[in-house]
């Protein structure tokens, strides 16, 4: 039997390159979506056509009873898990931190970080040799901006995805006796629409010339080294936060 990856956020971006890539690799993909069925139907359409195994699971991250019905869906529809992408994310309007609001924060933290949080519960509960599981493996989707801060953008978005950072570390040393491996990827500026969900459609290219390779990543970059984090490649890595930002 392929091995199974829930990907959440999978249906557009960095996550729906994940889905495509890893189907590739001869995983079963589980492909969360909040709101967007049509694009997560797509992808998994794209993966069915190529002769791989999918599902598109509807799923608040933020919201405990939908992350748990969502692993017990997956589970029922194409068997046990063995690998979870904490893709799933959010950004807002460029801010200040004087004038951000506390709903904005609240969904901030939801979505970014306890949606994390609550997926990664699910998956060692469902993984781990301490409950009978084969093991497994976790790739978290952090940001570049977990290190510079984003001062006079969205600092809150950088500070989840510095807990992000922090949840990895722990979590990694809390798991690796269980047969999970977790680890991060710190994408840069990657062209997804993430940044048009933010206000700036165009940032990718606008600041483009401030990465020292001088270029925007792409989804499929970033998508190649979660794929690998995934794999039996990266056997010994665990607690990795690897940066794929163009040396920014």
């Amino acid at each position: 039997m392929s091995k199974l990856v829930l990907i959440t956020g999978g249906s557009r971006g960095i996550g729906a390159a994940c889905a495509l890539l890893a189907a590739r690799k001869g995983y079963a993909v589980a492909v969360n979506y909040a709101t967007n069925a049509l694009a997560a139907d797509a992808v998994v359409r794209q993966i069915h056509q190529a002769g791989g195994r999918a599902m598109a699971v509807q799923a608040d991250v933020a919201r405990e009873e939908q992350v748990v019905a969502m692993f017990q869906q997956i589970e029922a529809q194409l068997g046990p898990l063995s690998a979870l992408v904490n893709n799933a994310g959010v950004v807002d309007q460029t801010t200040r931190v004087d004038a951000i609001a506390l709903q904005r924060l609240q969904r901030m933290f939801e979505i970014n970080v306890f949606g994390s949080f609550l997926c990664a519960r699910e998956a060692v509960k469902r993984m781990s040799t301490r409950y009978g599981g084969a093991g497994g493996a976790i790739v978290n989707v952090s940001s570049a901006a977990a290190r510079l801060g984003s001062p006079g953008q969205y600092v809150d978005y950088a500070a989840a995805k510095g807990a992000i950072d922090t949840f990895t570390l722990g979590l990694a040393k809390e798991v690796a006796a269980e047969g999970i491996r977790v680890n991060a990827v710190r994408p840069g500026i990657i062209e997804t629409e993430i940044h048009a969900s933010g206000g700036l459609p165009h940032r990718a290219r606008d600041v483009a010339a401030q990465v020292p390779m001088l270029r925007a990543g792409s989804a499929e970059e970033v998508a190649e080294s979660i794929v690998w984090l995934l794999s039996e490649q990266a056997s010994y890595t665990t607690g990795a936060l690897l940066d794929i930002a163009g040396g920014r």
